[in-house]
């Protein structure tokens, strides 16, 4: 499936994206639970400064008493205990957001770190499909960033609500304890002005998917741009690549203003509206002052609870717009939660014990698009112990054939088996337990040799270590090196050359010991020198195998137990190298003449 191109339909569906994040919310509910509890008197204590003001202005400043009850509050005192409180209120509130920061930030992490766990789990058994048709930038940004947006922010923004709401609620009761008239008034221009975030989900939405797009694509340029340096330089593609990074970023700087543009008159209307409320509450407020019904104390608190309801407010239509991109980041990770592998084990499949007889292919047709057909009706059998060499000329089907005994692929019609056995009927990882590659261009993991020869077998012993290097002719190399086995090679072996590689690559299928072996062009990309010792290497690999082999030197192969000719996907000759040169006009014997011509070193008359 190609991600670019997935809909994000339940992204406002809440329900749905509830039951699919409760999985990760359980095992902290706990914790959740705590600080939401915490987030409560955190959201009411914003009232406390509020409130005070009341009896502060009315006792304090204005020198009348204060009494509730029968209770009495002199001015004196409440001069002496009102500043006390308020600090009081302040470290309590302080100690209040410290510890739920702490907490908000443990449960993010916690919920992220377990969501990119079960992702990355999902991603290494995606199957060789899915990594085609999709970009590395787009599968970086798929499966890392978007867990971070959807899980990280979830909690946070939850809480934050949650502290806006209390906090609004508190400063209700204030409004309401100064004067019920006044606070209607109040409350009923705030929720015209929290109306507006309800306009702008469609658009968030659009643009979130859009900059997903674009982002993902500048990742890949950046990891083209790491790995293809030299290809960059030799071309002098310096400016090409800049000027494609450049328009990315223009382009993600457009989809950013243009959410802005629509999002960004939230804030002024909401300021607006609200203004407008406490031009109400001002004019209503004096005119109950002057007909006795409100204190100015009554008054000054009421206008300082209206103007703090601000905040709370204006952070729920902020944190709300935020919570659309975690919605449609989340709904994203879910579908590719749901995302399923083609090549899977199918139901009561079987463990491949060992290969008693041989490997066939019959009436094989393959397609990587529909109604493109890559190979046609391929047929043959390889004998177990035997070799087959597959030649013809690029593209036409060689790799595909070999890729698809360890199913990397699965045929669209036809069988390929062993012993008589479908290659379907079997697990996929007794399959490729009995199956090694060596391919053209090996990939080798950051760390060790060692690391990445054990690759092959975890549990091998030193002596089955050393005995497949030598056999790898790999010692001489090791022998040089200061930390022999255990130099670290860099990414992607990057300190080691072709030569190298490709030995660490072989060592790594000996100590395998597969009794098939698939040996994709696997000296084609090395210097005379390089490919002579490597080859070596490979006649020792080779032994007591049943092998399949793509090879760009027809000399290599010349005693190989069978030649397939693959062109356009159709097999057009098969036998020996002998059997093959006797054909007159056939291709085998072009193909090898031509390279006979070409290899043959060049004379000058003297």
């Amino acid at each position: 499936m190609k991600l670019d191109v997935i809909a994000t339909d339940k992204a406002f569906d809440y329900g749905y994206l509830l039951k699919r994040i409760w999985p990760y919310i359980r095992p902290v509910m706990f914790r959740i639970i705590l600080g939401f509890l915490l987030a409560i008197p955190l959201g009411l204590l914003d009232g406390a400064t509020a409130f005070a003001l009341k009896p502060y202005i009315d006792v304090v400043i204005n020198g009348n008493t204060y009494a509730y009850k029968g209770f009495e509050l002199t001015r004196d005192l409440l001069a002496a205990l009102i500043p006390w409180v308020i600090i009081i209120f302040a470290v309590v509130q302080g100690l209040l957001k410290y510890i739920n920061s702490y907490l908000t930030d443990w449960i993010s992490l916690k919920i992220s770190n377990s969501v990119k766990e079960d992702l990355f789990k999902k991603l290494v058994y995606l199957d060789s499909k899915f990594y085609d048709e999709n970009s590395s930038g787009l599968v970086i940004s798929r499966f890392l960033s978007d867990p971070d947006t959807a899980s990280k922010n979830i909690v946070e923004s939850i809480k934050t609500l949650i502290t806006a709401f209390t906090s609004s609620l508190g400063l209700i009761a204030v409004l309401l304890y100064n004067s019920w008239k006044l606070a209607f008034v109040g409350v009923v221009v705030l929720v015209c002005a929290f109306i507006p975030v309800s306009l702008i989900r469609k658009r968030v939405k659009r643009v979130s998917n859009a900059s997903m797009v674009v982002g993902s694509g500048m990742t890949t340029n950046v990891n083209e741009t790491y790995h293809g340096n030299k290809t960059i330089s030799g071309y002098c593609l310096q400016e090409d690549i800049y000027s494609k990074f450049k328009s990315q970023i223009r382009e993600l700087f457009d989809l950013s203003m243009s959410l802005t543009k629509r999002s960004g008159w939230l804030s002024p209307i909401m300021y607006f509206i609200a203004s407008i409320g406490v031009a109400i509450v001002m004019l209503v407020g004096n005119h109950l002052i002057i007909t006795g019904e409100m204190s100015t104390g009554s008054l000054a608190s009421f206008i300082t609870s209206l103007l703090l309801l601000y905040k709370p407010i204006k952070t729920l239509g902020s944190t709300l717009t935020s919570m659309q991109n975690i919605f449609v980041s989340m709904n994203r990770v879910f579908e590719l939660f749901d995302l399923e592998p083609e090549i899977q084990n199918k139901p009561g499949a079987r463990e491949l014990e060992s290969i008693q007889n041989n490997i066939t292919f019959e009436n094989v047709y393959f397609e990587y698009e529909k109604n493109k057909p890559v190979l046609n009706g391929i047929s043959f059998e390889v004998k177990k112990g035997e070799m087959l060499a597959l030649v013809g000329n690029s593209g036409g089907g060689k790799s595909t054939i070999v890729n698809l005994i360890p199913r990397f692929y699965d045929i669209k019609s036809g069988s390929i088996k062993i012993d008589g056995q479908d290659i379907r009927e079997f697990t996929l990882n007794s399959l490729r337990a009995h199956i090694s590659e060596v391919f053209q261009d090996n990939f080798l993991f950051s760390g060790t040799i060692r690391h990445n020869i054990l690759i092959g077998k975890k549990d091998a012993t030193d002596e089955e270590i050393r005995r497949v290097i030598c056999a790898a002719h790999l010692d001489e190399f090791v022998d040089t090196l200061e930390k022999g086995i255990d130099t670290e090679i860099g990414e992607r072996g990057t300190t080691l050359s072709g030569g190298q590689k490709q030995r660490v690559a072989i060592a790594r299928a000996m100590i395998k010991d597969a009794p098939v072996l698939i040996l994709d062009e696997a000296t084609s990309a090395l210097d005379n020198k390089s490919e002579a010792i490597v080859q070596k290497a490979l006649e020792n690999l080779i032994k007591g195998r049943t092998v399949f082999v793509i090879a760009h030197r027809l000399s290599t192969i010349k005693n190989a137990d069978k030649i397939a000719v693959i062109n356009e996907g159709q097999l057009v000759e098969m036998g020996t190298h002998h059997e093959l040169m006797q054909i007159p006009n056939g291709q085998y014997k072009y193909l090898y003449e031509m390279q006979f011509v070409k290899d043959e070193p060049v004379t000058q008359n003297a």
